[in-house]
Protein backbone atom coordinates (compact mmCIF):
# COMPACT_ATOMS: atom_id res chain seq x y z
CA UNK A 1 0.00 0.00 0.00
CA UNK A 2 2.76 2.55 1.17
CA UNK A 3 5.90 1.42 -1.07
CA UNK A 4 6.43 -1.50 -4.03
CA UNK A 5 9.97 -2.63 -5.20
CA UNK A 6 10.69 0.89 -7.26
CA UNK A 7 9.63 3.32 -4.64
CA UNK A 8 12.35 5.44 -3.03
CA UNK A 9 12.31 7.26 0.04
CA UNK A 10 14.63 9.82 1.83
CA UNK A 11 17.19 8.59 4.77
CA UNK A 12 19.96 10.16 6.13
CA UNK A 13 21.33 11.98 2.97
CA UNK A 14 20.79 9.83 0.74
CA UNK A 15 17.50 8.55 -1.86
CA UNK A 16 17.47 4.79 -1.36
CA UNK A 17 14.87 2.22 -1.93
CA UNK A 18 12.21 1.53 0.23
CA UNK A 19 12.55 -1.86 1.06
CA UNK A 20 16.14 -1.61 1.73
CA UNK A 21 15.75 1.40 4.91
CA UNK A 22 16.05 -0.07 8.04
CA UNK A 23 16.36 0.93 11.81
CA UNK A 24 17.64 -0.96 14.74
CA UNK A 25 15.47 -3.20 17.30
CA UNK A 26 17.31 -1.61 19.75
CA UNK A 27 16.71 1.78 18.54
CA UNK A 28 15.37 4.25 21.59
CA UNK A 29 12.74 5.57 19.13
CA UNK A 30 10.72 1.84 18.88
CA UNK A 31 11.73 1.12 22.36
CA UNK A 32 9.62 4.48 23.53
CA UNK A 33 7.78 6.31 21.18
CA UNK A 34 10.55 9.19 21.23
CA UNK A 35 10.39 10.39 17.52
CA UNK A 36 8.33 13.55 16.43
CA UNK A 37 6.89 13.42 13.02
CA UNK A 38 4.29 15.42 10.09
CA UNK A 39 2.21 14.56 7.66
CA UNK A 40 2.00 16.92 4.42
CA UNK A 41 0.48 16.61 1.08
CA UNK A 42 0.64 17.35 -2.38
CA UNK A 43 -1.44 18.13 -4.70
CA UNK A 44 -1.29 18.40 -8.89
CA UNK A 45 -2.11 22.41 -9.74
CA UNK A 46 -2.31 24.28 -12.54
CA UNK A 47 1.35 25.66 -11.45
CA UNK A 48 2.74 22.08 -11.10
CA UNK A 49 3.09 19.68 -8.25
CA UNK A 50 2.87 21.68 -4.81
CA UNK A 51 2.83 20.79 -1.55
CA UNK A 52 0.59 22.74 0.64
CA UNK A 53 2.07 24.96 3.41
CA UNK A 54 4.75 22.92 3.53
CA UNK A 55 6.75 25.66 5.26
CA UNK A 56 4.01 25.77 8.30
CA UNK A 57 4.64 21.89 8.52
CA UNK A 58 7.98 21.92 8.51
CA UNK A 59 8.53 24.33 10.95
CA UNK A 60 5.97 22.45 13.33
CA UNK A 61 8.55 19.89 13.15
CA UNK A 62 11.10 21.94 14.44
CA UNK A 63 9.34 23.10 17.16
CA UNK A 64 8.29 19.24 17.51
CA UNK A 65 11.83 18.06 18.01
CA UNK A 66 13.28 20.95 20.16
CA UNK A 67 10.19 20.48 22.43
CA UNK A 68 11.57 17.00 23.46
CA UNK A 69 15.44 17.54 22.79
CA UNK A 70 15.36 16.05 19.46
CA UNK A 71 18.18 17.09 17.28
CA UNK A 72 17.52 17.85 13.91
CA UNK A 73 20.00 19.77 11.47
CA UNK A 74 18.05 20.88 8.46
CA UNK A 75 16.69 23.98 7.93
CA UNK A 76 12.82 24.22 6.68
CA UNK A 77 14.01 25.12 3.08
CA UNK A 78 16.43 22.11 2.86
CA UNK A 79 13.20 19.88 4.32
CA UNK A 80 11.20 21.10 1.72
CA UNK A 81 13.73 21.00 -1.41
CA UNK A 82 14.42 17.48 -0.19
CA UNK A 83 10.86 16.57 -0.07
CA UNK A 84 9.94 18.41 -3.49
CA UNK A 85 12.89 16.24 -4.76
CA UNK A 86 11.60 13.15 -3.40
CA UNK A 87 8.12 13.47 -5.29
CA UNK A 88 9.97 14.08 -8.47
CA UNK A 89 12.22 10.84 -8.15
CA UNK A 90 8.84 8.88 -7.69
CA UNK A 91 6.53 10.82 -10.01
CA UNK A 92 4.32 11.95 -7.81
CA UNK A 93 2.13 15.05 -8.10
CA UNK A 94 -1.29 14.02 -5.90
CA UNK A 95 0.59 12.37 -2.74
CA UNK A 96 0.54 12.04 0.75
CA UNK A 97 4.47 13.14 2.59
CA UNK A 98 5.66 11.61 6.41
CA UNK A 99 8.64 12.87 7.77
CA UNK A 100 9.84 11.14 10.80
CA UNK A 101 12.90 12.59 12.73
CA UNK A 102 13.96 9.26 15.08
CA UNK A 103 16.70 8.19 17.16
CA UNK A 104 18.09 5.19 15.28
CA UNK A 105 20.66 4.21 17.26
CA UNK A 106 21.00 1.03 19.71
CA UNK A 107 19.82 2.73 22.85
CA UNK A 108 18.03 1.45 26.10
CA UNK A 109 18.34 4.76 27.95
CA UNK A 110 16.29 7.62 28.34
CA UNK A 111 18.15 9.99 27.78
CA UNK A 112 18.11 12.45 24.81
CA UNK A 113 20.55 11.32 22.24
CA UNK A 114 23.44 13.48 20.80
CA UNK A 115 22.36 12.43 17.32
CA UNK A 116 19.03 11.83 15.01
CA UNK A 117 17.88 10.03 11.86
CA UNK A 118 15.38 12.39 9.18
CA UNK A 119 13.16 10.10 7.20
CA UNK A 120 10.80 11.22 4.77
CA UNK A 121 8.28 8.93 2.56
CA UNK A 122 5.47 9.80 0.19
CA UNK A 123 2.64 7.55 -1.56
CA UNK A 124 -0.59 7.80 -3.17
CA UNK A 125 -3.12 8.23 -0.37
CA UNK A 126 -7.03 9.20 -0.76
CA UNK A 127 -8.72 10.78 2.39
CA UNK A 128 -7.54 9.13 5.05
CA UNK A 129 -11.04 9.07 6.55
CA UNK A 130 -13.25 8.77 3.66
CA UNK A 131 -15.71 10.89 2.05
CA UNK A 132 -18.69 9.83 3.72
CA UNK A 133 -19.99 11.56 6.85
CA UNK A 134 -19.04 9.52 9.92
CA UNK A 135 -20.79 8.43 13.08
CA UNK A 136 -18.40 9.84 16.08
CA UNK A 137 -19.00 8.44 20.02
CA UNK A 138 -17.35 10.24 22.60
CA UNK A 139 -14.27 8.12 23.14
CA UNK A 140 -13.86 7.15 27.55
CA UNK A 141 -10.56 8.25 26.47
CA UNK A 142 -9.21 11.29 27.23
CA UNK A 143 -6.70 13.51 25.53
CA UNK A 144 -3.23 13.44 27.14
CA UNK A 145 -2.52 16.15 30.39
CA UNK A 146 -0.88 18.59 28.75
CA UNK A 147 1.11 19.11 31.52
CA UNK A 148 2.48 15.57 31.49
CA UNK A 149 3.81 16.25 27.61
CA UNK A 150 4.53 19.43 25.53
CA UNK A 151 0.80 18.16 23.67
CA UNK A 152 1.25 20.65 20.92
CA UNK A 153 4.12 18.61 19.35
CA UNK A 154 3.73 16.43 17.21
CA UNK A 155 5.35 13.19 19.05
CA UNK A 156 5.12 9.90 18.12
CA UNK A 157 4.45 8.05 21.28
CA UNK A 158 1.44 10.69 21.48
CA UNK A 159 -0.50 8.20 19.05
CA UNK A 160 -1.06 5.48 21.47
CA UNK A 161 -3.43 7.48 23.08
CA UNK A 162 -4.95 8.07 19.28
CA UNK A 163 -4.84 4.63 18.76
CA UNK A 164 -6.43 3.50 21.19
CA UNK A 165 -9.27 5.34 21.38
CA UNK A 166 -9.72 5.26 17.31
CA UNK A 167 -9.77 0.98 17.84
CA UNK A 168 -12.17 1.41 20.20
CA UNK A 169 -14.90 3.24 18.68
CA UNK A 170 -14.31 1.23 15.23
CA UNK A 171 -15.25 -1.94 17.61
CA UNK A 172 -17.80 -0.15 19.02
CA UNK A 173 -19.79 -0.22 15.38
CA UNK A 174 -18.70 3.65 15.20
CA UNK A 175 -16.51 5.05 12.35
CA UNK A 176 -14.52 7.39 14.54
CA UNK A 177 -13.54 8.75 18.15
CA UNK A 178 -13.71 12.20 19.96
CA UNK A 179 -11.77 12.73 22.63
CA UNK A 180 -12.46 15.16 25.79
CA UNK A 181 -9.73 16.05 27.67
CA UNK A 182 -8.81 15.94 31.36
CA UNK A 183 -11.43 18.49 32.41
CA UNK A 184 -14.38 17.31 30.25
CA UNK A 185 -14.32 20.02 27.50
CA UNK A 186 -14.34 18.05 23.97
CA UNK A 187 -10.74 18.12 22.52
CA UNK A 188 -10.28 16.32 19.26
CA UNK A 189 -10.48 13.31 17.44
CA UNK A 190 -7.51 10.92 17.52
CA UNK A 191 -5.75 12.43 14.21
CA UNK A 192 -7.86 15.52 13.82
CA UNK A 193 -9.54 18.80 15.04
CA UNK A 194 -13.08 19.10 15.58
CA UNK A 195 -15.82 21.84 14.78
CA UNK A 196 -19.44 22.31 15.01
CA UNK A 197 -22.28 24.71 14.18
CA UNK A 198 -24.92 26.87 15.16
CA UNK A 199 -26.72 29.48 14.48
CA UNK A 200 -24.42 30.20 11.08
CA UNK A 201 -21.46 30.38 13.33
CA UNK A 202 -18.28 27.73 14.21
CA UNK A 203 -17.08 26.62 17.53
CA UNK A 204 -13.93 24.41 18.06
CA UNK A 205 -11.65 23.77 20.99
CA UNK A 206 -9.00 26.62 21.82
CA UNK A 207 -4.98 25.51 22.24
CA UNK A 208 -4.73 23.68 25.61
CA UNK A 209 -5.08 20.05 24.99
CA UNK A 210 -5.32 19.73 21.02
CA UNK A 211 -2.74 19.72 18.17
CA UNK A 212 -2.92 23.04 16.59
CA UNK A 213 -3.36 21.58 12.99
CA UNK A 214 -2.16 23.03 10.35
CA UNK A 215 -5.44 22.10 8.00
CA UNK A 216 -7.93 23.82 11.26
CA UNK A 217 -5.66 27.09 11.19
CA UNK A 218 -6.59 26.96 7.11
CA UNK A 219 -10.52 26.48 7.51
CA UNK A 220 -10.29 28.90 10.39
CA UNK A 221 -9.07 31.79 8.16
CA UNK A 222 -11.38 30.75 5.46
CA UNK A 223 -14.19 30.70 7.46
CA UNK A 224 -12.53 34.46 8.77
CA UNK A 225 -12.38 35.56 5.08
CA UNK A 226 -16.00 34.51 4.39
CA UNK A 227 -17.42 36.06 7.33
CA UNK A 228 -18.09 33.28 9.38
CA UNK A 229 -17.74 33.79 12.99
CA UNK A 230 -15.18 31.27 14.55
CA UNK A 231 -15.21 30.27 18.46
CA UNK A 232 -12.50 28.78 19.62
CA UNK A 233 -13.27 28.04 23.66
CA UNK A 234 -13.84 25.11 25.69
CA UNK A 235 -17.32 23.15 25.72
CA UNK A 236 -18.79 19.83 26.57
CA UNK A 237 -20.58 17.23 24.95
CA UNK A 238 -23.88 18.34 26.11
CA UNK A 239 -23.42 21.59 23.85
CA UNK A 240 -23.11 19.36 20.74
CA UNK A 241 -26.58 18.53 20.94
CA UNK A 242 -27.72 22.00 19.80
CA UNK A 243 -25.43 21.86 17.09
CA UNK A 244 -26.54 21.97 13.61
CA UNK A 245 -23.22 19.99 11.97
CA UNK A 246 -20.19 19.23 12.92
CA UNK A 247 -16.65 18.37 10.79
CA UNK A 248 -13.00 17.08 11.55
CA UNK A 249 -10.18 18.82 9.81
CA UNK A 250 -6.72 17.19 9.34
CA UNK A 251 -3.72 17.16 6.70
CA UNK A 252 -4.85 13.37 6.13
CA UNK A 253 -8.27 13.86 6.58
CA UNK A 254 -8.85 17.20 5.11
CA UNK A 255 -12.50 18.50 5.45
CA UNK A 256 -14.84 15.32 6.31
CA UNK A 257 -18.64 15.95 7.96
CA UNK A 258 -19.78 14.14 10.67
CA UNK A 259 -23.84 12.52 10.74
CA UNK A 260 -23.82 12.19 14.26
CA UNK A 261 -22.24 11.91 17.79
CA UNK A 262 -23.45 9.17 20.33
CA UNK A 263 -26.86 8.76 19.69
CA UNK A 264 -27.41 12.49 18.23
CA UNK A 265 -28.32 12.46 14.69
CA UNK A 266 -27.61 16.00 12.92
CA UNK A 267 -31.08 17.20 10.67
CA UNK A 268 -29.20 19.15 8.71
CA UNK A 269 -27.57 17.30 5.47
CA UNK A 270 -24.42 17.94 5.53
CA UNK A 271 -24.13 19.77 2.33
CA UNK A 272 -26.44 22.33 3.62
CA UNK A 273 -24.08 23.07 6.33
CA UNK A 274 -21.12 25.58 6.85
CA UNK A 275 -18.72 22.65 6.93
CA UNK A 276 -19.69 21.51 3.59
CA UNK A 277 -18.59 25.38 2.45
CA UNK A 278 -15.51 25.50 3.89
CA UNK A 279 -14.84 21.47 2.12
CA UNK A 280 -15.36 22.75 -0.91
CA UNK A 281 -12.68 25.74 -0.63
CA UNK A 282 -10.68 23.90 1.09
CA UNK A 283 -10.17 21.69 -2.09
CA UNK A 284 -10.29 24.43 -4.58
CA UNK A 285 -7.86 26.22 -2.50
CA UNK A 286 -5.22 23.31 -2.14
CA UNK A 287 -5.65 22.15 -5.76
CA UNK A 288 -4.46 25.63 -7.11
CA UNK A 289 -8.19 26.86 -8.44
CA UNK A 290 -8.59 29.64 -5.54
CA UNK A 291 -6.31 31.85 -5.76
CA UNK A 292 -5.02 33.92 -2.35
CA UNK A 293 -2.25 33.86 0.08
CA UNK A 294 -2.76 30.86 1.67
CA UNK A 295 -1.49 29.04 -0.38
CA UNK A 296 2.13 28.46 0.26
CA UNK A 297 4.66 25.80 -1.11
Amino acid sequence: MYFNNNTLVFLDGHFVKADQASCSAYAQSLHYGYAAFEGLRSYNTPAGTRIFKAKEHYERLRYSCQAVGLPLSHSVEELTEITYKLLEKNNFTDAYIRPLVYAGEPNMGIKAPATSNLFIAAWEWGKYLGDQCLRLMISPYERPNPKSVPIEAKISGHYANSIVASSDAKNKGYDEALLLDMNGFVAEGPGSNFFFEKGGELYTAPAGSILKGITRATVIELAREAGIKVHEQFFRPEALKEAEGAFLTGTAAEVVGVSSIGEHVFQKPFADTIGARLARQYTALVTGQAAGHLLTV
